[in-house]
């Protein structure tokens, strides 16, 4: 089945979804570099992990799979391709990355340090999700599920549907004893716009010259 999903994508899509975890995962790594808090259903995996004494990257891939099975019920049609490498693979990605910052360049001090992190932060993260989700070649199970909301319930916007998501996944990372903070709210107010920026100005672009070849 998951072969299916690969080759049904197309191999100019996945190559982009695939970059765009990379650099998601590496977004998600400064967000957690700059101490001021992550988006917050990273925010909330990172705080639970602490908390089991599990490793980040292990924790997400047990998580993702609990949402996965939701997934599967409820929204068969969001699986793909991106689905798959998105819940298996980008708490590795992000603890490589992680590592290698704090281990390179060290963790920021002072507060005009960790604001300049943290907006960098945005920047690639909003540019990672733009190439992961705009190929279409499935959603994240988390992200899959304000996508599920909206469709059950279309009389509420998505967005409405996503704040609910997330206000309840930084509740959760509050309560869990993790950091709910400057990061966690321009991840929320910031990377829509800048998704949409890179979505016109970058990735869009690059798919249509991609399926021309």
């Amino acid at each position: 089945m998951i072969r299916r999903y690969f080759e049904k994508a197309g191999w100019g899509r996945l190559l982009v979804m695939v970059v765009g975890n990379i650099f998601l995962g590496l977004g998600i790594a400064v967000f957690k570099l700059s101490g001021l808090g992550n988006d917050p259903y990273s925010g909330m995996v990172m705080a639970l992990s602490d908390c089991v004494g599990m490793a980040y990257a292990n924790f997400l891939v047990l998580i993702n799979l609990a949402v996965f099975v939701l997934e599967i019920i409820f929204g068969r049609k969001f699986i793909g391709a991106g689905t798959v490498v998105n819940a298996l693979l980008l708490g590795y990605i992000v603890t490589f990355f992680y590592n290698l910052l704090s281990n390179g360049i060290g963790i920021p001090e002072v507060m005009w340090q960790k604001l300049v992190v943290v907006c960098i932060g945005v920047v690639v993260c909003s540019f990672g999700v733009s190439m992961y989700q705009t190929p279409d070649v499935g959603a994240a199970p988390y992200d899959s599920m304000s996508l599920i909301m909206a469709m059950r319930k279309p009389s509420i916007s998505y967005f409405w549907h996503r704040i609910s998501t997330d206000a309840l996944c930084a509740l959760i990372c509050f309560l869990a004893g993790g950091i709910v903070g400057i990061g966690t709210l321009l991840s929320a107010f910031c990377l829509g716009p800048f998704i949409s920026f890179f979505d016109a100005k970058f990735t869009l672009p690059l798919l249509r010259k991609i399926e021309k070849k």
